[in-house]
């Protein structure tokens, strides 16, 4: 018997963030810590642990009988938007779309990288407020991130079709635009 099954209101086991952040969009798990995507922010939460920080700003882990403890927004100022259907990840890589700021987003080990950067910023910038959906997928065979900018059926037209682009992480850039749509 290990109580899984109960949720007692009595017990803090839900955890308020910051409104500013927007509503939550997706929650992936990392490690033993819960990624969540808000729609302007991107956060890890501790799970069932807490972090008291030391006088130097060190935080230092313990034990607690809550299930969520402390909430630590990445740097940067991104979020998933509100497509959470962009997040897709291999290992400890994970990638998603920022719509309101125009942004293709890698979260890995050193925190966020905005890889829509890499030679394809005012590409993003401008074909990504034209979409409907962003799909993401990851290919594991070849080592890609596969978006899928399905672009609104007003604004489609010859210039504006919707279309895939991968991003490579052997290569560190986008590599291609493929014909398929996922």
């Amino acid at each position: 018997i290990n109580n899984l099954n109960e949720f007692n209101m009595a017990e803090k086991i839900t955890k308020n963030l910051n409104p500013i952040y927007g509503s939550i969009q997706a929650l992936k798990t990392r490690d033993t810590n819960l990624l969540t995507f808000c729609e302007d922010k991107v956060l890890t939460v501790l799970a069932n642990k807490d972090a008291v920080y030391n006088a130097d700003g060190n935080p230092q882990l313990i034990a607690t009988n809550r299930v969520l403890g402390t909430a630590t927004p990445f740097i940067g100022d991104y979020g998933i938007s509100r497509n959470p259907e962009s997040l897709a990840w291999d290992q400890f890589r994970t990638y998603f779309t920022d719509k309101q700021r125009g942004a293709v987003l890698r979260l890995s080990n050193d925190g966020l990288t905005p890889i829509s950067e890499v030679g394809m910023s005012t590409y993003f910038r401008e074909k990504l407020k034209l979409c409907d959906h962003l799909v993401g997928t990851f290919d594991g065979v070849n080592g890609e991130y596969n978006l899928t900018l399905k672009i609104k059926p007003e604004y489609e037209n010859t210039q504006n079709r919707s279309i895939t682009a991968s991003f490579n992480e052997g290569s560190k850039g986008w590599v291609s635009f493929k014909s398929f749509i996922t």
